[in-house]
């Protein structure tokens, strides 16, 4: 490696076949995609200014799918659905005004009843490392007294964690709940492998916060991909042609809200337990379901192959960052250069300039018809020679590269060439970064070791990136329950992970 450690090797040895289910094999390549960002990514971006923390922060805890909707949407009866059990507080009013964060955890002694085995507060979870909320503590005393956590020994979180929300209203402020839900969510989704968006029957995304969220919120902190919208509560419709005006005006409604219109699919859902329940209330006579799936059921599925996404998203937060930092090495190293060009021409004019002086003050010495033996001169020449380097040494030196400072901060876009719009919007990620290292550059950093940093950089932009997604192609063709066989020979993220600056394995 360009640091000199020992190369890593997580999970193949050479000339040895492995036996493997679909999810270890997720696991295991998750566990090597986590190194990788540990190992090449985080200390550089550190270094450069690029990230406060290691970038892996975010990204080692298990999957997350954040649920938000209005107050009345049924995110908690879905929840609770999904668990086996009545985790959360339901209720046609609002009934919970916290984020609360629902993982596994194992009971005390055995038992088959689901249950929350723990419970902890947000002073806990904003400060445990373990977690990937930290950055979270940004948002004050009084959201930290609306987060919580849950550990509920529920199979269905095995391999991820639930994120619940408090429900979105219309004519709420910053100042009413106290800190800044838009941010919040935004964090959270930031985070988040995917995200539903839940509406119910009689408010079909008219709420203001819920029009926030979209079309300002979750595409500035989100991929579109990774937004779900779910209308849930469908059996509260009087009849087909209810659901159908309901089902247009949330249409109408996500068109407005998102700025697109080709919206993506709508899940349509309802709870058994709950519709049964009111089967025989008045106006309850819901016919009409008959025609419909249920898909809530498919909703549960898509929502269990978060560990599957989250390789996807952490493919793509590879390829991302290890592009951007690419470009910021890129960009440092030009600057670098030039800056050395500039500091040799500078410092051979001011040889040039200190020769002239000491050549000039001889001669004036000379015609004023100072009577000087050829040594005295000699010596007179030599002294203003050096008084005129340690001048350019001292003051001048300095000011001009200050002077080179700010003309390359003014021409920041000449540093690197932006030759499509990958590159520029790549650039439009980091050029502020590139701009604060420049401002308090002292120059110390060897131009060597920026370089081999952008050349391991590179290896895990161009060879690491293509590995990852061959390895993600063959986790597509496996079920779940299949057992297959790997070798070092298969390309994965052994072969990127044993990898020196020269290329050899």
């Amino acid at each position: 490696m360009a640091d000199g450690t020992e190369p890593t090797r997580l999970l193949f040895v050479s000339g040895e076949t492995i036996t493997m289910y679909r999810e270890n094999y997720i696991k295991s390549l998750h566990a090597e995609l986590i190194a990788l960002v540990e190992q090449y990514l985080s200390p550089i971006a550190i270094k450069y200014g690029y990230s406060q923390a290691p970038l892996e922060a975010n990204i080692k805890w298990r999957p997350l799918v954040l649920i938000l909707g209005n107050y009345s949407s049924g995110k908690s009866t879905l929840i609770n659905e999904y668990l086996g059990e009545k985790i959360q507080a339901t209720g046609q009013a609002p009934t919970d005004d916290s984020f609360t964060v629902i993982t596994y955890g194992d009971p005390d002694s055995p038992t088959e009843k689901i249950q929350v085995v723990d419970e902890r507060d947000g002073k806990f979870l904003l400060n445990d490392p373990e977690y990937p909320f930290t950055a979270l503590k940004r948002h004050g005393e009084r959201f930290a007294s609306h987060f919580r956590l849950k550990k509920v020994n529920s199979p269905f979180l095995t391999n991820l964690a639930v994120i619940d929300t408090p429900g979105m209203l219309d004519s709420i402020t910053e100042r009413d709940r106290g800190y800044n839900y838009q941010e919040v969510i935004g964090d959270l989704a930031h985070i988040s492998d995917m995200v539903l968006v839940m509406f119910d029957p009689h408010k079909a995304g008219t709420v203001r916060e819920a029009y926030t969220s979209l079309r300002d919120t979750l595409p500035s902190k989100t991929f579109e991909d990774r937004v779900r919208f779910v209308l849930n509560r469908i059996d509260e419709c009087t009849s087909m042609i209810d659901l159908l005006k309901v089902y247009g005006t949330l249409c109408w409604n996500l068109s407005q809200m998102t700025g697109r219109k080709d919206i993506p699919p709508i899940r349509l859902t309802y709870s058994l337990n709950v519709h049964r329940k009111e089967e025989g209330v008045e106006g309850g006579e819901s016919s009409y379901l008959q025609y419909l799936d249920n898909q809530r059921e498919q909703l549960k599925e898509e929502i269990l192959e978060a560990p599957r996404h989250r390789l996807d998203h952490l493919a793509t937060f590879v390829e991302t960052h290890s592009g951007r930092l690419s470009h910021l090495l890129e960009a440092l190293i030009s600057y670098r250069k030039r800056l050395k060009g500039f500091s040799v021409k500078s410092f051979a004019l001011a040889v040039l300039a200190s020769l002239i002086a000491g050549g000039v003050g001889a001669t004036g010495v000379l015609l004023a018809g100072i009577g000087l033996d050829p040594y005295s001169l000699a010596i007179l020449a030599v002294t203003l020679f050096t008084l005129s380097m340690v001048l350019f040494q001292t003051v001048i030196s300095s000011q001009l590269k200050n002077w080179f400072r700010n003309k390359s901060l003014l021409s920041l876009d000449q540093l690197t060439p932006l030759t499509s719009q990958t590159r520029s919007d790549s650039w439009d990620a980091i050029k502020k970064i590139v701009a604060a290292f420049i401002q308090r550059d002292e120059g110390t950093l060897p131009l060597k070791q920026m370089a081999r940093e952008f050349k391991d950089v590179q290896f895990v932009f161009n060879e690491g990136s293509r590995d990852i997604r061959e390895a993600l192609n063959e986790i597509s063709t496996l079920r779940k329950d299949q057992s297959f066989e790997v070798s070092s020979d298969a390309p994965v993220l052994s072969r990127i992970l044993r990898f020196d600056t020269n290329g050899d394995a």
